[in-house]
């Protein structure tokens, strides 16, 4: 089992990657859904504790995740707004010490 900080540290990093990588035709949506699937089936098998506090990382990481599941592709694309908010994150994810933590953007773990 790997700690939840590993976890986050390694997926945080993957989940940028996917999104941007998504946005500049790089990928198809099919293979953003299944980089959820294998995240959510990845989840399932780190150690952590219900009551441990989530990281800043974390809050903002499952918001992400969570948002690039429940928008179709077409406004994961298309919607500005969706958009700008996802870019927020995803640069905050990719250097936390470079862009100030989204407070409006809090996720939960599954």
């Amino acid at each position: 089992m790997i700690s939840v900080q590993k976890f986050l540290n390694v997926k945080s990093q993957q989940l940028a990657y996917f999104v941007r990588a998504f946005w500049n035709n790089r990928i198809v949506y099919k293979e953003l859904d299944l980089y959820f699937w294998d995240t959510m089936e990845e989840w399932s098998q780190v150690s952590h504790l219900a009551d441990h506090p989530c990281s800043q990382q974390e809050r903002v990481f499952w918001y992400v995740l969570h948002q690039l599941h429940f928008w179709p592709e077409k406004t994961l694309r298309e919607d500005s707004n969706l958009r700008n908010d996802l870019d927020l994150c995803v640069n905050f994810l990719e250097s936390e010490d470079e862009y100030p933590f989204p407070y409006e953007y809090l996720g939960s773990r599954p």
